[in-house]
Formats: structure tokens, sequence, C-alpha cells
């Protein structure tokens, strides 16, 4: 089975709390943790990884808080992959590491390969 990690799973969740808000609504961090039931610490750091990816924005001050970076339909479950997992690898012979015995050859490489670059 291919899965997500908890991070991404909690990320999911926080980017679709403020996607249900009306647009430019900020909301506190605390105020996201509860009401998604999210550990608060964990939310921070999250809010951190998804502004430094571009999703998420804060501003300062009393009327400051958490709003989406852009417009909610420009933001993909593929967005929040790649800014928390590293992107998408169907297969270790895909992600970089050692290399595979069967070559650039391999026609299952290439499959899998393809099956990559469609997902978007």
């Amino acid at each position: 089975m291919i899965g997500i990690s908890r991070q991404t799973d909690y990320a999911a969740r926080l980017v679709l709390h403020l996607a249900c808000l009306e647009p430019g609504t900020r909301v506190s961090i605390p105020e996201i943790a509860r009401t998604r039931l999210l550990p608060a610490p964990f939310t921070r750091r999250l809010i951190a990884l998804l502004i430094q990816a571009g999703i998420l924005q804060t501003t300062r001050g009393t009327l400051g808080g958490v709003s989406l970076a852009r417009p909610a339909s420009e933001i993909s479950l593929l967005d929040l992959l790649e800014a928390l997992e590293g992107g998408v690898a169907l297969n270790d012979c895909l992600n970089g590491g050692e290399p595979c015995v069967f070559g650039p050859g391999c026609t299952v490489q290439r499959a899998w390969g393809h099956a990559t670059t469609v997902l978007p």
C-alpha cells in the first residue's frame, strides 16, 4: 500500500480548514489546532513548512493570523505531497537511490517513470 505520512495528513486538514473559510480570512494557530484536533506545536511546524512552500502566509498583529497564500482552487494535494514528502516516486529506482541492476533499459522503470509524470 502506498501511504502518506501523518504530517501530510495533518497538513491536508489544516489547508482544508482554511480553504473552507472566506478568501483572505486569517485564523490563529491555536484556533486551527483546536478546530482540527491537531497538536499545537505540530501545527506550528506544519505552518512553517507550508509557508516555505508558498501554500500559506501569515500576517502579524491583532488582526493577523494564518491564511492561504493563493486561492484554494490553485492548491492541490500534489502541492502538499511535494512540500511535505518531497514529491512522489512510485518506485525506489526513480527516487535517486541505489542504481537499478537493470539500468536505464528497464521497461518497468520506464513505466513507473511515466506513471509518476502523469500524476499531476
